[in-house]
């Protein structure tokens, strides 16, 4: 469980100054009609390119040493940020006199001595505003090789995911080609904290790209690392993601997604909620999503709420799943989410039940915690590891053990149903679609 008061003390110890190279290389073909003959990080966001973005959020958190590979239209570049100076921070340049992939100059830069230490590696051409303090503790504390911001995205399908274990070490690598079948919706968002001693330990030179010659192959080591945030990361790859950046920059859902804000959430019970009630699901082929649902999640994605799942899921005591077949059955879920454009910011799940007397059960899960529903310790958990306000956001599920968890941890419950529970919850609706109709949209 990720703890504040930790990461707190963790980080006053950190190293301020790491330096950043960001890859500012892009010609941006797929947003051609967009970037017109502008190199891709120079694409405006909000009246600025969005790589001045990045530089002054790495500014304003003294990250002040950057690094610009550029190579396509790069006088472009060098010509607006110069030494940096206008923005607060140190700018010299890596000229790419050939391509040289995402991770060539790197090499490069090594064998010249401008790497000597953990470094910031970023893409110029997404758009982004996270605590890289934050991430930099992680990563320390972790003492990762390499470590990958990951987060869902609402195309998992097209997209490289990242498989990691419990405690976060990275254990595979799917490409867009690997064969998947249902897979936990996790994508490497293009910013990453890369240690000298991953790129000391290979011997290699030319045209080199990063995730297919340099990660992927290090996968399986457990010296690589997912650092997943529902931090604002978004890539401007087609006209039709651009226009969402730039609607989410105008709203200001780019800064508020900063974990040094305070976020708001709805956390969502599983079963009866999101997929249909089928009493105790033990096989992922018994995941089965009501219909409305992925929509509903999608409009949540789309608003500043994260989208949090809260469940029991006594079948790990009574002996009747484990947890691995549990993470998978919750990879149906992520997955058919996903095919629909939505996805999860994070599962919160209670293995245990107090009742004893089943075959098979498990004997250290059968105690009585403070996490199982009516308890809010779900949500109390998610609140402390996501920064989250829970008088600002809701608990929204379809049994009174939902309606009272909510309620204990401060949250605005809300019942999913027609009756039948003794507790007044905060409103009453039919289904998840008609909560988000009355309750989400109606603050855009």
């Amino acid at each position: 469980m990720y703890d504040r008061e930790a990461e707190e003390g963790t980080r006053a110890a950190c190293e301020t100054g790491m330096k950043a190279v960001i890859m500012a290389g892009g010609r941006g073909t797929r947003i051609a009609s967009v970037a017109g003959d502008l190199p891709k990080p120079m694409i405006p966001v909000g009246g600025k390119p969005v790589l001045e973005h990045i530089i002054r959020c790495l500014a304003s958190q003294s990250y002040t040493d950057i690094v610009l590979v550029v190579g396509y239209l790069g006088d472009t570049i060098r010509d607006y940020f110069k030494d940096g100076a206008a923005f607060g921070v140190s700018i010299t340049y890596f000229v790419e006199q050939m391509p040289l992939g995402t991770a060539g100059a790197l090499f490069e830069m090594l064998r010249q001595g401008t790497l000597r230490e953990d470094f910031f590696l970023l893409n110029g051409d997404v758009m982004l505003d996270i605590d890289f303090r934050r991430m930099e503790t992680y990563h320390r504390d972790k003492g990762s090789w390499a470590t990958l911001f990951t987060h869902p995205n609402s195309h998992p399908q097209d997209s490289a995911l990242i498989v990691a274990d419990e405690t976060k070490r990275i254990t595979k690598w799917l490409n867009k080609e690997d064969e998947r079948s249902f897979y936990k919706n996790r994508v490497n968002a293009g910013v990453h904290i890369i240690s000298v001693k991953l790129l000391e330990g290979l011997s290699v030179s030319g045209r080199v790209d990063l995730d297919r010659d340099v990660l992927k192959p290090q996968a399986a080591g457990g010296r690589l690392y997912a650092y997943d945030s529902p931090e604002y990361v978004r890539d401007m790859g087609t006209p039709e993601r651009y226009a969402a950046v730039c609607r989410d920059y105008e709203t200001g859902k780019v800064a508020a997604r900063n974990l040094k804000n305070r976020q708001k959430a709805v956390f969502l019970d599983r079963d009866g909620t999101i997929n249909r009630f089928r009493g105790f699901i033990r096989r992922p082929e018994e995941i089965e999503l009501i219909e409305g649902a992925a929509r509903a999640l999608a409009q949540i994605n789309q608003s500043g709420y994260l989208a949090i799942v809260v469940t029991n899921q006594p079948v790990i005591a009574r002996g009747e799943c484990t947890i691995e077949e549990l993470e998978r059955i919750h990879e149906r879920l992520e997955t058919l989410l996903g095919r629909e454009g939505a996805y999860l910011d994070d599962i919160f799940y209670c293995p245990h039940h107090p009742d004893k007397g089943f075959a098979g059960e498990r004997p250290q899960y059968k105690i009585r915690c403070d996490c199982r529903k009516p308890k809010p310790g779900l949500l109390l958990q998610a609140a402390q590891r996501y920064h989250i306000d829970l008088v600002r956001s809701y608990m929204v599920g379809d049994s009174e053990s939902d309606v009272l968890a909510g309620a204990a941890a401060g949250c605005k419950s809300v019942y999913l149903g027609s009756g039948g529970i003794s507790c007044e919850p905060w409103a009453v609706f039919g289904d998840l679609a008609e909560f988000v109709r009355s309750c989400i949209m109606t603050e855009e």
